[in-house]
């Protein structure tokens, strides 16, 4: 069951690929315009990438509820499982969205970037293992699948609000809005980054264990699949011919994490000049001919809409339902952990947005602006907050 449930993962990632492919048909190059391109909505080439979509989407379904069985719970307690949960909720709302827009632009993005994450998740520890203790209850099913549907809601806003941005700001001259956003799409290079480092180190089966010292002055082993540049604190060596880190981190900082988190931004920045210097261009000014014939209107909608959306049902799941789990787990609602301050900050940062939308009118630019920018605090929270930083959501890390 188990392997029956990566196959169809697999499965799913494949489908998504394909679909691309068909949603980068369906936007035609317009005759005697160099350069532009021109959505053909209800066409063949679209009604097929839906297609592959959806079956893509129930093939992750399938993922879902056969490593459930395999596991005999919910799979969302490690960050492979929340993270492929993540991008089923992600490409869940994409299509309905779909079927209320037709726009085979917004999809070509979404799938894109579901790919990323389902990549992205792929690059941790895959093993189904038993529920830690803290884990063991009914909660983790309703705090952290309502969180993640939030999330991938929210998400499709980030989408949205980037393909506004490259459309609008203008590509032809360099400005600090094009450096911002080049700054966004470097980002999403990185995470392209970390996937291929770590499937190259992955495949050569690079293996390190380093000794170290924990917060509590225990001794434990690290097992890093990296090379080290930063090791854990009191660290020494294990295993013989392996490269030793250039430097050395504080206990409360889980070393093998932000190992990786350098080694990401090295492969991605050398993917990025790369990309760079083959095309002579900024990734946005790449981009920026398919998003021409989208409507901006209809784009700051999307936006709009998704946020209007996605933030009742994350306030529920990752505020309400934690905190009520919280109560029962440890008998406090609130304990200032680094993962339920930045839930805060996150919801904080939402609820300022909808004001600012509602009240100020900040429309178009503007709100596509803090679009991203939420969808940076919720990848910050998930990947830096969640892998980094020690807490009591640290079980989380692999």
């Amino acid at each position: 069951m188990a392997q029956l449930s990566s196959n169809l993962l697999f499965a799913a990632f494949v489908v998504y690929l394909i679909a691309i492919g068909f949603f980068g048909g369906s936007i035609r190059q317009k005759k005697g315009l160099e350069g532009q391109y021109q959505e053909q909505k209800g066409n063949v080439s679209g009604n097929i990438a839906i297609g592959l979509t959806i079956l893509g989407f129930l093939l992750q379904i399938g993922y879902f509820i056969t490593r459930w069985i395999a596991s005999g719970h919910a799979p969302v307690s490690n960050m492979f499982e929340f993270v492929t949960f993540f991008s089923i909720m992600f490409v869940g709302a994409f299509i309905i969205i779909y079927y209320l827009y037709r726009s085979a632009t917004l999809g070509l993005f979404t799938l894109s970037i579901a790919l990323l994450i389902i990549a992205y998740g792929s690059m941790f520890p895959r093993d189904i293992t038993p529920l830690i203790p803290a884990l063991q209850s009914h909660w983790l099913v309703i705090h952290v699948m309502t969180a993640a549907a939030g999330e991938g809601i929210l998400a499709i806003s980030f989408i949205s609000g980037l393909i506004y941005l490259i459309k609008m700001v203008d590509q032809e001259k360099r400005s600090r809005k094009t450096a911002w956003l080049e700054l966004v799409l470097y980002f999403l290079v990185v995470v392209l980054g970390y996937v291929l480092i770590s499937g190259v180190f992955q495949g050569t089966g690079y293996k390190a264990e380093f000794e170290w010292i924990d917060k509590n002055g225990q001794t434990a082993v690290q097992e890093y699949h990296l090379p080290a540049l930063v090791g854990p604190n009191g660290w020494q060596l294990q295993t013989e011919g392996r490269m030793e880190p250039f430097a050395e981190l504080p206990p409360i900082l889980n070393a093998k994490k932000v190992n990786t988190v350098l080694w990401s931004f090295i492969a991605g920045t050398v993917l990025y000049l790369l990309i760079r210097l083959i095309a002579r261009k900024r990734i946005g000014e790449i981009l920026h001919p398919l998003t021409k014939k989208m409507n901006g209107d209809l784009l700051d909608e999307i936006s709009y809409r998704s946020v209007l959306i996605g933030f009742p049902v994350f306030s529920l799941g990752a505020l309400v339902f934690a905190m009520i789990w919280a109560q029962i787990a440890w008998s406090r609602f609130w304990g200032w952990d680094p993962k339920e301050v930045w839930a805060l900050i996150t919801w904080l940062f939402y609820a300022a947005f909808l004001h600012l939308r509602i009240s100020r009118g900040w429309h178009g630019e503007k709100s596509a602006w803090l679009a991203v920018i939420g969808f940076a605090i919720i990848m910050f929270n998930l990947v830096f907050v969640n892998l980094v930083i020690a807490g009591l959501h640290s079980y989380a890390a692999p």
